[in-house]
């Protein structure tokens, strides 16, 4: 009995593992004649590649639809990217597909993928090295072809946008045999005459048609070109190396004169809402500076020798109205003060005295007399009363003892 026994598991597993470490069974390229093409409803896509030799087992999942860029069916010469594998639970190999080309652009498609990566390595594709596309500008250059509707469509947007561009056009050929030399000598010819910017283009087509663009020396051209370049090759689908190297790739010719003119009318509508921004500042700035004159009339008048004066004036008024107040106020005040005064003198008064009945007794002399100790019987006494005076001659002295 062997000692070494595997189970079919085993085995399958062993030789995927053999395919998945070979590096050419990874990315291989395989041409053939589709057959038994059957699309499932999961969206896989199951065929047979074959040819006189052989055939080969394939499928392409719905994950890599997009490497699919036509409807493939029995019949079709193709070519596929894929990896070889192994389907363990049936033991059988297959290529398992990610991009499938028509026979005729395998060939293209390769040279394609090693000039890219070529180029890529010496760093032509490089974000730093692109330059930008300036906002506005005045002259426009194209390198297309003459006829066509890419050079319409430029034309057209162009005017569109802004009738005041300048568009200069080098009739290039964009196809066939010296289509490459014919637009890099356009790329030259634009640059001598010194435009703003360069649209680099043409409209779609095969691979073949477009193959102008994916030349060495169009490359070159455009990246070494001082000016800002923008590509646009085909539909937006189509990818050349003109677009990798361009300052900027437009899906189309029509987007590419977008992306070159400035539309005028949406600059009217900035200069417009620039113009009533202004004008809103400059009417807030007047007002600013009336009020801040007015302000400087208002202290202009406080410190006028007029103003002054009628301070001064109104000054004096007010201190001659306190005066005027004061000197009443002291008037009503010796006013009050007299009448206190008097009414006391009255209440002293010999006059008052006398209309209250009584008398003022002098001697002969006039002197007055207030003793009776000093009046002897015989003197003749003087006694004034309110109406006059009477002489009276004295008989009689009492006196009082107190």
């Amino acid at each position: 009995m062997t000692k070494n026994v595997y189970t079919v598991g085993q085995v399958n597993s062993y030789i995927k593992n053999m395919f998945t470490q070979d590096f050419m069974m990874n990315r291989i390229y395989v041409k053939g004649e589709v057959s038994n093409c059957k699309y499932h409803t999961t969206g896989h896509i199951y065929f047979t590649l074959k040819d006189e030799t052989g055939a080969l087992q394939a499928v392409l999942f719905a994950g890599n639809r997009k490497g699919l860029s036509f409807s493939m069916k029995n019949g079709d010469n193709v070519i596929v990217l894929g990896s070889i594998s192994v389907y363990e639970r049936d033991g059988k190999y297959q290529l398992y597909a990610r991009e499938i080309l028509p026979d005729g652009e395998g060939l293209l498609y390769q040279r394609f993928e090693r000039l890219k990566q070529e180029l890529e390595e010496m760093g032509m594709f490089a974000p730093e090295y692109k330059q930008p596309i300036p906002r506005y500008i005045h002259t426009l250059g194209i390198v297309t072809a003459p006829t066509g509707a890419a050079i319409r469509d430029i034309q057209n947007i162009s005017r569109r946008r802004n009738p005041y561009v300048q568009t200069i056009l080098y009739p290039a050929l964009v196809q066939g045999e010296g289509a490459a030399a014919s637009i890099v000598n356009g790329i030259h010819a634009l640059e001598q005459f010194g435009v703003d910017v360069m649209i680099v283009g043409r409209g779609g087509g095969s691979m073949e048609d477009l193959w102008a663009f994916n030349e060495e020396m169009v490359a070159r051209a455009i990246f070494e070109c001082p000016i800002p370049v923008i590509s646009a090759v085909g539909h937006e689908t189509d990818t050349t190396i003109a677009d990798y190297t361009a300052d900027l790739r437009a899906p189309t010719p029509s987007a590419a004169a977008e992306l070159a003119v400035y539309d005028i009318r949406e600059l009217d509508g900035t200069l417009l809402s620039f113009q009533l921004e202004l004008n809103r500042n400059i009417t807030d700035r007047l007002e600013r500076e009336k009020e801040r004159i007015r302000q400087y009339e208002n202290r202009l008048k406080l410190l006028s020798p007029v103003n002054q004066l009628n301070e001064k004036r109104q000054t004096a008024a007010d201190l001659e109205e306190k005066l005027r107040m004061r000197m009443e106020q002291q008037l009503l005040q010796r006013r009050h003060t007299l009448e206190l005064l008097a009414e006391r003198l009255e209440s002293l008064s010999p006059l008052k005295k006398l209309s209250q009945g009584y008398a003022f007794v002098a001697d002969e002399n006039g002197q007055g007399i207030c003793d009776a100790k000093k009046v002897r019987t015989g003197d003749t006494l003087k006694i004034h009363m309110l109406n006059g005076t009477v002489s009276a001659k004295v008989e009689e002295v009492e006196q009082e003892v107190l």
